[in-house]
């Protein structure tokens, strides 16, 4: 970066590694819920995931779908955000 230019968060790579980092949570989630059940999704944490079945294909599939879309959400909103608010604090 060079002195004086505007910081700029990339969406895309934003949106690709934030999705990613999700899905990893949402399937170490899974897996600590099958090995240690006590350790399983809450019932607060079912309304961030609607049609989320536990241990059935398409709730898992749907809850993968899900952490995608939050991560993208996440990465469009804030990047915007942040890109923004650089440029006009400059």
């Amino acid at each position: 970066m060079t002195t004086g230019s505007v910081p700029r968060i990339p969406v895309v790579a934003l949106g690709f590694s934030l999705s990613a980092f999700f899905v990893v949570s949402y399937v170490l989630c899974i897996a600590a819920g099958l090995i240690a059940p006590a350790w399983a999704l809450h019932q607060p944490w079912l309304q961030f995931f609607p049609g989320f079945e536990w241990l059935t294909l398409p709730g898992f599939l749907i809850g993968l779908a899900e952490a995608v879309a939050y991560g993208w959400y996440v990465a469009l909103v804030f990047g915007w955000l942040f890109n923004v608010c650089a440029a006009r604090s400059l």
